[in-house]
């Protein structure tokens, strides 16, 4: 209807700007082709409904696109229920994100949930409607289970292959999964292509397809490199299934034989990609140890000085609270830290400077209590020289540890 105005302004125009001979010239013309667009129109649609008849008589019903779009759509409204924000990392880490050292320390299967959990709603709405449009025709071409196998394994490929550069990240969505589809369906374009059959795909249905996948493509490529990683592996893993197991699509689904030899594949080119991955650390809860027992051993030991400031205490009384309280907790998580192993790269340089602030911050406590036994000054400026450095690397440590 937003058009009508248009074409009436075309028509006035052409009414001004032309003789009456013209108009009638025109207006000959005009059912000419309105019949030769009904012709062309009525040669597609038989076309475009033989398409469908047949995949209606290979697969009846598309039931594993829609049944993976609505538990997706449940997870989100579970996470957007609960008492933490959607995009919290915490939120998608208690909802089945791919977080490195939950998954690499026996909990692999976040490698398929990840899939199933979006950070935002706009992700969510992109991925849906690729698995919802592109699904309902794409299940009934290969089956079931070619369908489920591929989605599955384009989202396990995206999510080992962003865990590789970022394994303290927390990785969530479809899009990988999602990219498989669009690479097993490249591949059954191509060998309905090669090896005609009933079930070659019209171009009409490449047009209905193009908009969805238009927009997931831009969606991708504005993403980052992040996710565009992932995207791309879970395309060529998609692409590379559905090689394999669509060489017959345009006349039958993909044999049961093939089907079981390519999930055993990719299960064991899965287990196999997971060895160098195995036993990452998250160490934010050891370095958050560090920063707590810094605001909790100095206001300690500041409120000790008031009481000597008053003249309840003893510099002896200071130097056995910094030995049998203080020094001791400092080694405590000095030791905890030490023993620490599969530190991701990413997080080796502040565990060295929790490191550092542990040996430094354990001198200077030592050299304070010395110089309340001793009454002595020298060793007491050291001890605040200790200090200061100690402070300085463990500026470095708080911003990263804490909210």
């Amino acid at each position: 209807m937003a058009i009508l105005p248009f074409l009436l302004v075309v028509l006035a125009v052409a009414f001004y700007f032309t003789t009456a001979e013209e108009r009638l010239r025109i207006i000959r013309a005009v059912p000419p082709l309105f019949r030769r667009a009904s012709h062309a129109a009525a040669q597609r649609v038989p076309k475009r409904d033989a398409f469908d008849d047949a995949l209606g008589a290979r697969t009846r019903w598309a039931i594993v696109a829609p049944a993976l779009a609505i538990v997706t759509v449940a997870v989100f409204i579970g996470e957007a229920s609960g008492d933490g924000a959607v995009g919290d990392p915490a939120t998608l880490v208690a909802w089945g994100a791919n977080f490195g050292p939950r998954t690499t320390n026996g909990e692999w299967w976040r490698l398929v949930t990840g899939t199933f959990v979006h950070s935002g709603m706009f992700a969510l709405l992109v991925n849906m409607a690729v698995l919802v449009q592109l699904g309902l025709v794409l299940e009934r071409l290969v089956g079931h289970l070619t369908f489920a196998l591929v989605y599955i394994a384009s989202g396990v490929a995206g999510s080992l292959a962003t865990l590789y550069p970022h394994r303290v990240a927390v990785i969530t969505d479809a899009s990988a999964a999602a990219a498989g589809l669009y690479g097993l369906f490249l591949a059954s374009l191509v060998w309905t292509f090669i090896r005609r059959g009933e079930l070659t795909i019209p171009l009409g249905a490449l047009k209905k397809l193009a908009p969805v996948a238009a927009v997931f493509a831009l969606v991708q490529l504005a993403g980052g490199n992040e996710s565009s990683g992932a995207v791309v592996v879970g395309f060529l893993t998609g692409a590379v299934c559905g090689c394999v197991l669509t060489t017959e699509v345009a006349d039958r689904k993909p044999r049961a034989a093939r089907l079981a030899a390519t999930a055993g594949a990719v299960l064991t080119i899965a287990a196999a990609s997971g060895v160098p991955l195995r036993g990452v650390t998250d160490v934010r809860p050891e370095l958050e140890r560090v920063v707590a027992l810094e605001q909790r051993t100095v206001p300690a030991y500041e409120a000790a000085v008031e009481q000597f400031k008053l003249g309840r205490m003893k510099p002896e009384a200071l130097a056995r609270l910094i030995e049998r309280t203080i020094v001791p907790e400092v080694q405590a998580v000095r030791a905890r830290l030490n023993n620490i192993g599969g530190v991701p790269p990413e997080h080796q340089a502040l565990v060295a400077d929790a490191t550092e602030y542990l040996r430094l911050r354990d001198e200077s406590w030592r050299l304070r209590a010395q110089a309340l036994q001793k009454h002595n000054m020298l060793l007491l400026r050291e001890a605040d020289r200790k200090e200061q450095a100690a402070l300085h690397a463990f500026e470095r440590v708080r911003p990263s540890s804490t909210p």
